[in-house]
C-alpha cells in the first residue's frame, strides 16, 4: 500500500513497543469499566492526551464496544497545528500504529468527499505533529480487531463546517459504522475552575444539546479543542434518531500529576439509541 501514515506519537503519548502497548491497554481496559449498558451504539466521545493522563477515562468509553462490533470507524478529530478551512479526509491508504496497519475505507472517503468542496480528500491535518486521531487507534485495534478507518480532521470548527460534515455522516451511517469524536476539555486552569468549565460540556453532552454546546464554546463558557467534532457527532446521531448520551467518566491531568494549578480536563461518553 502507498500513502501509509506512520505513527507520529508512539513513544510519547503511548508506548512504541507492541508488547508494552498491549500490556498497558489490557490494564486500562481491564480496570476501567462503567456500570452501564446500552443496545445500539452510534458513537463515542474520548480524550486524546497521553495514556498516562487520559487513558483511564478513554477506557470507560471504549469498553462499551465489547457489546457490539463495527466494520468501519469514522474518527472526527481537531487539528492542533495546522489551520485550514473545512474538513480534511485522509487521502492515503492506511494509518499505522505499533499494533499494525488499519486500511482506509476508500469507498466511504469518496462518498464523503464527493458531495461538498469544503469536505475534501487530502493530507493536511494528518501530518506528523497531529496526535488527536492517532491516539484513538490502538484502543480500537485491541477491541474491534478487524475494521477499516475513515480518518477525518476538522481544520475550522465553525458552525457551517460542523453542519456540513454531520449532514453527510448522517446520510452515510449504518449499523456497521462507529463514529468517534476526539477531544480534550479545558486547558491549564486551576482544578476547581476547570471542573466548572468542564461541567458545561458534561451537561450539554448528557442532554444531547449540540446547539447549546456550540453556543457555550462560542461564548467561552467552556473549552474543548474538539468541541466541533463532539457537536458533529451529536448532531449526526440525532438526525438518525439516536437521542441518548451518557458521560461515563471525567478526570483531569492533576489526578495523575498531583499538580492542580493548571490542569487539562478529560471526558468520555457514549451516544446510543
Amino acid at each position: 500500500m502507498e500513502g501509509i501514515r506512520k505513527p507520529a506519537v508512539a513513544g510519547l503519548f503511548y508506548p512504541e513497543e507492541k508488547e508494552i502497548l498491549q500490556e498497558q491497554l489490557n490494564s486500562l481496559l481491564g480496570e476501567n469499566i462503567a456500570d452501564f449498558q446500552c443496545e445500539k451504539i452510534y458513537g463515542l466521545v474520548v480524550p486524546h492526551a497521553g495514556y498516562l493522563y487520559s487513558g483511564r477515562t478513554a477506557a470507560y468509553a471504549y469498553n462499551t464496544l465489547k457489546q457490539g462490533s463495527f466494520k468501519t470507524v469514522v474518527i472526527l478529530a481537531p487539528s492542533h497545528r495546522e489551520y485550514f478551512p473545512g474538513v480534511s479526509v485522509f487521502s492515503g491508504d492506511a494509518y499505522e500504529t505499533p499494533l499494525g496497519e488499519i486500511k482506509v475505507n476508500k469507498n466511504i472517503v469518496e462518498n464523503i468527499t464527493g458531495r461538498n468542496r469544503n469536505i475534501f480528500s487530502g493530507l493536511i491535518g494528518h501530518g506528523e505533529h497531529e496526535h488527536s486521531l492517532e491516539v484513538q487507534l490502538p484502543f480500537l485495534q485491541m477491541l474491534l480487531k478487524d475494521f477499516d478507518l475513515v480518518p477525518i480532521v476538522i481544520g475550522d470548527q465553525s458552525q457551517k463546517y460542523i453542519d456540513e460534515i454531520s449532514d453527510i455522516l448522517a446520510e452515510i451511517h449504518n449499523e456497521d459504522i462507529l463514529i468517534v469524536a476526539s477531544s480534550d476539555l479545558s486547558h491549564f486552569h486551576k482544578k476547581a475552575e476547570a471542573k466548572l468549565l468542564d461541567s458545561f460540556i458534561v451537561e450539554r453532552i448528557n442532554a444531547m444539546d449540540y446547539e447549546g454546546l456550540m453556543s457555550d464554546l462560542a461564548e467561552s463558557k467552556c473549552e474543548a479543542c474538539g468541541g466541533g467534532p463532539i457537536a458533529a457527532l451529536m448532531r449526526s446521531a440525532k438526525l438518525n434518531n439516536y437521542n441518548h448520551s451518557k458521560v461515563l467518566h471525567t478526570s483531569d491531568s492533576g489526578d495523575v500529576s498531583g499538580d492542580n494549578t493548571g490542569v487539562v480536563g478529560y471526558l468520555s461518553s457514549v451516544i446510543y439509541e
